[in-house]
């Protein structure tokens, strides 16, 4: 008997939505039990439900994939509120040497315009230099030089020559102009995900039983990872912890942030490789003709040129599973921009949600986009693993930050409360993040971190390893 808590009905909800999305047999979600404190990630839009229903279809994906290696049931997942809610904000969580991450850049907020409101993201360098471009400004220059500039000009017009000048910046929409707007509308008419065989004609490919302690359902297999920031990373850094061997691919010219990497890094390698040289191609070839998974992260057709599409991995390597996520979708007049968590929530009409009582644009407690987003990636593959040890076939996932809002806003709504006995006494106040934090060593210096949320019977508990250097491990498999 699936176990309710205090809040209500609404987590099973989602679950049986996500797990509907993936592709999975319902029966399956009667295995999953839920505890924990109510009231956390509170905000008007059902973040919690998200973030719970997202966690837990991964941890069932994990252990129907167990049982498939193994035989059996599937054995039993348990989602914790408190060890999801602390997950989801495992980048404000982590210390390194007790000093936390870099949050946002000084460029990275919402400024007042003529019209209404805009939102720019600038952590990476190079965009801060192309906003600051865009604005007539000098590199020296600082927030308080752009105030001015953008407050006399309409949030659309700084927008288009924002992105035109491969920048970040968004003009602040309720939701209802997000529905009107044709992305809004190409987004509102997609599932939360897709899921869909490449013609490859790849037979099945047996996966050995499991053996040891922990249950790591995804033991044996490699994942490729081109990801960046933290919805992509989060997925393989969740693949990782289930015994794959991850290793992430970054470009020399565009490494990723290190405090970025020290949350998401957990349990993988990293390398960097030029695709546009020849040593580097070569060096990925050799990597996909041993990989199982590739996921990428980067915005559509930003790969192709290198051969990095679905379809052209599939055909090198058949039998591959593919999982791609970016911010807007495939089509549609942004498919091909690029985006981040904090950008589509104040496109989407998330940020007009969470105003402030004075009109000032808001946010969601977590960057719950991102994290949802890629518990949902990491389930969609291991899930494909499940069906390919069966059916064969070369298997691809699409994702996108947008759908996942439109979700959120859309189909995770208020449902009548049916609260359970054994959490009728727990409160928010019961909610002690420590509880779900370790220390580790590791080569960056002491961590303070997340565990993982994932959690099923006789799965891991903590991460492996810890993070790394970026870029620093040698381009092979282990």
């Amino acid at each position: 008997m699936v176990q309710r808590e205090a809040t209500g009905l609404r987590h099973h909800h989602g679950t049986e939505l996500a797990w509907a999305a993936l592709g999975g047999d319902p029966a399956l979600t009667e295995r999953i039990s839920y505890t924990g404190p109510p009231g956390l990630l509170a905000a008007r839009l059902p973040v919690m439900a998200l973030a719970r229903s997202t966690v837990a279809v991964c941890a069932l994906a994990a252990a129907e994939l167990a049982a498939r290696r193994d035989g059996g049931s599937p054995p039993a997942v348990r989602v914790d509120d408190g060890a999801v809610a602390t997950a989801f904000l495992s980048e404000r969580h982590l210390r390194i040497d007790g000093r936390p991450l870099t949050a946002f850049a000084p460029f990275s907020r919402f400024w007042r315009t003529a019209d209404g409101w805009l939102r720019t993201h600038a952590n990476y360098p190079h965009h801060r230099a192309r906003l600051l471009a865009t604005l007539g400004l000098p590199e020296s220059a600082g927030p308080a030089d752009a105030e001015a500039l953008i407050a006399g000009q309409r949030a659309e017009d700084v927008q288009e020559a924002v992105y035109a000048a491969g920048g970040l910046a968004i003009a602040a929409r309720t939701p209802e102009e997000w529905a009107a707007h044709p992305q809004g509308a190409t987004v509102a008419r997609h599932p939360l995900l897709t899921r869909e065989t490449l013609p490859t004609g790849a037979p099945p490919r047996p996966l050995p039983a499991l053996a040891g302690h922990p249950v790591l359902p995804a033991a044996g297999l490699r994942v490729l990872d081109l990801t960046r920031v933290i919805a992509g990373p989060v997925a393989t850094r969740t693949l990782a912890l289930l015994g794959a061997d991850v290793l992430r691919v970054d470009a020399p010219q565009l490494p990723e942030s290190q405090d970025a990497h020290s949350d998401t890094g957990f349990g993988k390698r990293s390398t960097a490789l030029d695709l546009g040289s020849r040593s580097g191609r070569e060096s990925f070839e050799a990597l996909l003709a041993g990989a199982d998974v590739v996921v990428t992260g980067y915005r559509p057709g930003a790969l192709d040129r290198f051969g990095l599409a679905p379809g052209a991995l599939a055909e090198r390597r058949p039998g591959l599973v593919v999982a791609r996520i970016s911010a807007w979708g495939d089509d549609g007049p942004w498919g091909g921009r690029r985006g981040f968590d904090s950008v589509v929530q104040v496109a989407t009409g998330i940020a007009a949600l969470e105003a402030d009582a004075d009109g000032t644009p808001g946010a969601l407690p977590a960057q719950a986009l991102d994290h949802g987003t890629g518990y949902l990636l990491a389930a969609a593959v291991l899930r494909a693993l499940t069906e390919q040890a069966d059916t064969g076939g070369s298997h691809l996932a699409t994702f996108a930050l947008a759908r996942t809002a439109h979700w959120l806003m859309t189909a995770l709504g208020d449902e009548p409360a049916t609260p359970g006995p054994q959490d009728t006494a727990a409160t928010a106040a019961d909610y002690d993040p420590g509880h779900h934090l370790r220390e580790t060593d590791s080569p960056l210096g002491r961590l303070r971190h997340a565990l993982p949320p994932v959690s099923f019977d006789g799965g891991p508990t903590n991460w492996a390893t810890p993070p790394g250097r970026c870029g620093t491990d040698a381009p092979v498999w282990r």
